[in-house]
């Protein structure tokens, strides 16, 4: 394992990233919540009132000392149930690294809650009794992870404490599933035996498994290497607001329109010739406004507003590329898509298709397959999705977009189906090559709008 701690911006030795976005996963009665409840107490991450809040409920349900599963568990129902149902996103910091991570539920109704807390992770975690070894629920996990592109995953081999400490229980289960991880993509599996009860191997090494040498889960997390290198980037500028000159409240580029938004990916440089899609029109870029201050360089995920040496005509939703790397535009989408709605995803659906700054209207036009997550079988033609449903989805969208592989740019390779009548997320899709199905962004030559 690598212990390299940060990972800079372009190659002039900008300011290093701090942050790590990571997701917990695992079947139900696991122990997420008591794993993240023991990363947050060790790590002197829970406010005094909060815990005290969890000792005064703990002693409520007859225990002896505080729950820690109840520092993540909010809803009521969680509390009453045992069971996590909605993701717990908790905020914390250590003197090495600031983590947001999400605590996602383990139950099969609750996939989809694990695809919304992981589609902007960087490190998943997905726990293991190792009493049960890998089961059904965590083949799905690890599935969804590899799907989303999460580059890290941590098998936490949990409950160690219940198979007395046993090393060989710990080497089949992490053999197992490093194994089926391994046959989805997954880049990086990192397996680390824990008690999360007793907290061997969360934050402090454990005193009964001197046969493990590794990292614990907070020195791992603290020393994963995150991010991408900006310079290796597409770079992709989604245009959120359109700054006019003599806009109160707003600086004057001196007759100029500014164009502001925050960089999805890549570096954007003064004097780099860029293209606005998807209208295909050409400029330089004159200038980079960044917090009130000009600058000759701006990377992701930083806020800027741009200035053109043309006043061309630009708008929100347009996507500012670079000339030389610019992603071709299209009315057809084929792409893996998780049902997020109770209500099915039929073909001939009429929707919106939200792509980063973008809205535009669009129909299904076919639904090819439907992903097994169990066994990764593809079913053909099952006519719709319901809630926690994957599969590849063909939408005609009535305008053209530009989008990346999703493998490429995890912002600009993904987009939102949304319901017109009230607003409602019904599926979340990404672009590129599943693990599972060949999939592509394939460009149609005729311009018709066939609704």
């Amino acid at each position: 394992m690598t212990s390299t701690t940060t990972t800079t911006g372009p190659a002039d030795g900008l300011s290093a990233t701090t942050l790590l976005r990571f997701a917990t996963a695992g079947s139900v009665d696991d122990g997420k919540s008591t794993l993240v409840g023991r990363l947050l107490h060790d790590s002197k991450s829970v406010l005094t009132d909060h815990l005290e809040a969890v000792e005064r409920a703990s002693r409520g349900r007859g225990g002896e000392g505080p729950d820690l599963a109840l520092l993540t568990d909010g809803l009521r129902a969680e509390r009453e149930q045992g069971i996590t149902i909605d993701v717990a996103y908790r905020y914390f910091a250590t003197a090495r690294r600031r983590f947001i991570l999400a605590d996602t539920p383990g139950h099969v109704q609750y996939t989809r809650n694990m695809v919304t807390g992981a589609s902007t992770a960087e490190l998943a975690v997905v726990l293991v009794d190792a009493r049960n070894g890998v089961v059904e629920q965590t083949r799905r996990h690890a599935a969804v992870a590899a799907l989303l592109r999460v580059p890290h995953v941590v098998l936490a081999v949990n409950k160690m404490d219940l198979v007395e400490y046993a090393e060989p229980v710990f080497a089949r289960i992490a053999e197992e599933f490093s194994t089926y991880a391994r046959g989805l993509g997954v880049p990086e599996i990192t397996a680390i035996p824990v008690s999360a009860l007793a907290g061997d191997n969360v934050v402090e090494p454990s005193a009964h498994m001197d046969w493990y040498g590794g990292p614990t889960v907070l020195e791992h997390l603290e020393t994963v290497p995150v991010g991408q290198d900006p310079a290796g980037c597409h770079a992709r500028l989604p245009v959120q607001c359109v700054i006019r000159p003599r806009t109160p409240g707003h600086p004057d580029y001196r007759g100029y329109r500014g164009y502001a938004g925050q960089i999805a990916a890549g570096t954007l440089r003064v004097g780099q010739d860029v293209t606005v899609l998807p209208s295909g029109r050409t400029s330089k870029i004159s200038g980079l406004d960044l917090l009130g201050r000009k600058v000759d360089m701006a990377w992701v995920p930083q806020s800027v507003t741009v200035l053109l040496e043309d006043d061309i005509d630009i708008s929100r939703g347009d996507l500012i590329v670079p000339s030389d790397d610019a992603p071709a535009t299209t009315r057809d989408v084929e792409a893996t898509v998780c049902h997020l709605a109770d209500t099915p995803l039929t073909v001939g659906r009429r929707v919106l298709l939200k792509h980063t700054t973008r809205t535009v209207r669009a129909i299904v036009e076919d639904i090819p397959t439907r992903l097994t997550l169990d066994d990764l079988s593809a079913h053909p033609d099952p006519g719709q999705l319901v809630a926690n449903d994957i599969g590849t989805v063909r939408v005609r969208t009535a305008e053209p977009l530009a989008l990346d592989s999703y493998a490429d740019s995890r912002r600009t390779g993904s987009f939102l189906l949304i319901d017109p009548a009230d607003g409602t997320t019904l599926a979340a899709g990404m672009t590129g090559e599943s693990f599972a199905t060949p999939l592509a962004v394939r460009p149609r030559d005729d311009d018709a709008w066939d609704f």
